[in-house]
């Protein structure tokens, strides 16, 4: 066979090669296409494998939820509460000494005054036999019970009661000094004014019917132009029987009367109702000290 033949062949069984090859390739094209346009593929694609959940859609970025939401600006500060004032008290009768023992003989009004300490339901129970009543009370208050129970003070003015100072501590302010005694009657017309808006009109003195005249000026000092006594004290903080306290207050009272009781007794709230009877009775109305003094 010359060079030439052979070298004819070569060239042909390229060309056939090559042929084969390029049938071959369009023949994968044709069949990636078809897949490709297969409905059913697609949707295959687009569930995912059986055990894959549903797949969500892309989120726009700018409105996705997913977007860091930035803070609201911070309001103004909100303003502590403002405690009202209790309604002022009648003003007081000319010539109503600094120290008031009793009220008038002449009219037939008694006062009747509460030591404020004790158990919070007790004296709540004396607050709401005097309501059921109509009478309102006066209550003179130890500071050291209004940081314990801080919600009796605005109770009792709620009540339509009147509310005073009866020292911080009720120790025997006639024996302390006037530095002691000035700071016992100012600590607790703190709370006072911290609680209700006004340290009161009455000052009563603690361990002591009548107040010196060193303890009287220091209530001066402190804002209080009136000592409030009493002319009647049946003693329930000894805790008598009911039938005998009331019996103590009926037969000691008079028209004028002061009557020095405590709310932190239960013999004081049982014998209360009856004690509310028999001033009726005797033609005696239950007022505040203010009231009294008017």
């Amino acid at each position: 066979m010359t060079a030439d033949r052979r070298t004819l062949l070569r060239t042909t069984a390229r060309l056939a090669a090559l042929t084969a090859f390029g049938a071959t390739l369009a023949a994968c094209g044709n069949a990636h296409a078809t897949r490709r346009s297969d409905p059913a593929d697609l949707a295959v694609r687009a569930d995912g494998p059986p055990s894959a959940g549903p797949v969500d859609p892309p989120q726009d970025p700018v409105t996705s939820s997913a977007r860091p939401t930035p803070p609201e600006p911070a309001g103004p500060a909100t303003p502590p509460p403002v405690v009202p004032s209790p309604p002022a008290p009648p003003p007081l009768a000319p010539g109503t000494p600094v120290e008031v023992v009793n009220g008038p003989r002449d009219r037939r009004q008694v006062a009747l005054t509460f030591h404020g300490s004790g158990d919070p339901r007790l004296a709540t129970s004396v607050l709401e036999i005097a309501e059921q009543r109509g009478v309102r009370l006066t209550v003179m208050a130890v500071g050291s019970w209004l940081d314990q129970q801080p919600q009796m003070a605005r109770r009792v003015l709620a009540g339509g009661h009147e509310l005073g100072n009866h020292t911080q501590n009720h120790q025997n302010i006639t024996a302390m000094s006037p530095d002691q005694a000035h700071a016992e009657i100012a600590e607790c017309a703190d709370r006072l004014q911290r609680l209700t808006g006004s340290i009161g009109r009455w000052f009563r003195p603690s361990a002591a019917q009548y107040a010196s005249p060193m303890v009287r000026e220091q209530a001066r000092l402190v804002g209080y132009e009136h000592v409030l006594s009493f002319d009647v004290d049946p003693r329930d903080y000894n805790d008598p029987s009911a039938d005998t306290l009331q019996r103590r207050v009926l037969t000691a009272v008079r028209p004028g009367s002061v009557v020095a009781l405590h709310m932190g007794h239960q013999c004081t709230i049982e014998a209360l109702p009856t004690i509310l009877d028999g001033l009726g009775k005797a033609g005696l109305s239950p007022v505040t000290a203010s009231q009294l003094c008017a």
